[in-house]
């Protein structure tokens, strides 16, 4: 089965996918692992996106699919997969299409406000990286991680104003896909507002699983 999420940040696609790999029985493939593997394998695209990363640019749109192109190839993707962060753009989704045709494309449906409830009240120990929320799941000492003892804070592309940028973002850039999808019968809607356990069964409930 090969899947395509989309979403917002904050939707709980990561954390969706790594429940659905057991479901689906396909790879989890998401962009930034794709760029660190071929980063450390030191091939001739991974040492290109390297210089571009080390430069502070961000991935081109052409570096980006010949990546994806080269790891779908490979033999754990010859099943299936699940991929996620790609595609972020029109022209992605249809340089996909040529060396790939995706049977679904989940989109995990949650209002920006509830996207703004459960970043902006992310905190996360800045010694062992444990996460916390402020709503959810508060550390039992204020600003103490419980594991660890280290000062639990607030990441600077978890507070209100970056945000909103990383939503406005979405919205621009990669929201269209949404209805280019939707177009092409591929897209299935799956409410991402309930907690992991309800958005496992309507992910379940939307593929007929």
């Amino acid at each position: 089965m090969k899947l395509i999420f989309l979403g917002p940040p904050g939707a709980g696609k990561g954390t969706l996918a790594a429940k659905a790999v057991d479901l689906v029985k396909v790879p989890h493939i998401s962009t930034g692992v794709i760029f660190r593997s071929a980063i450390a394998a030191q091939s001739p695209l991974g040492r290109k996106v390297k210089a571009i990363i080390d430069s502070g640019k961000l991935v081109d749109d052409d570096t980006t699919i010949e990546l994806v192109k080269e790891r779908l190839s490979q033999g754990d993707a010859q099943k299936g997969y699940i991929l996620d962060g790609f595609p972020r753009t029109i022209p992605q989704a249809e340089a996909l299409a040529e060396f790939s045709s995706a049977d679904k494309v989940l989109n995990f449906d949650i209002p920006d406000a509830k996207v703004l409830e459960r970043l902006s009240g992310r905190r996360v120990c800045k010694k062992c990286g444990a996460n916390y929320h402020v709503l959810f799941n508060k550390p039992k000492k204020e600003s103490l991680c419980d594991a660890c003892g280290g000062e639990v804070y607030i990441r600077e592309d978890d507070k209100e104003e970056a945000i909103r940028k990383r939503l406005e973002v979405y919205r621009d850039q990669t929201a269209p896909l949404i209805d280019f999808y939707r177009k092409k019968g591929l897209l299935l809607d799956v409410d991402a507002r309930p907690g992991t356990d309800e958005v496992v069964k309507n992910f379940k409930q939307a593929l007929g699983l």
